[in-house]
């Protein structure tokens, strides 16, 4: 039989989803800050480059902590629910026979 899971029940999984999304608020607050800082440290270092290059500079920096958090932010939700001690490991025997 498999556990429930914390996330199971609305009030905690509410709980959770509100605390994620105000992570990811912040992160984005900070991501933007990010950008900003980074295109203008490359405009006052290189000059006039080429629009593109500040551009994919931007997505690039952008994405990656977005995407790096957001990952981030799924795995502080799993674990501080405790949605990750109801997980069933089938090898659990195997591993303790070792």
């Amino acid at each position: 039989m498999v556990p429930r899971s914390p996330l199971d029940d609305p009030k905690n999984a509410a709980h959770a989803w509100a605390r994620y999304l105000r992570i990811m608020r912040w992160m984005m607050l900070a991501t933007v800050g990010l950008v900003a800082v980074a295109v203008i440290v490359l405009y006052r270092s290189n000059g006039m480059v080429s629009v593109h290059f500040y551009i994919a500079t931007a997505l690039g920096i952008g994405f990656t902590m977005l995407l790096t958090s957001a990952l981030m932010g799924l795995v502080f939700l799993s674990s501080g629910t405790g949605h990750d001690d109801c997980i069933v490991d089938p090898l659990e025997e195997e591993d303790s026979l070792r």
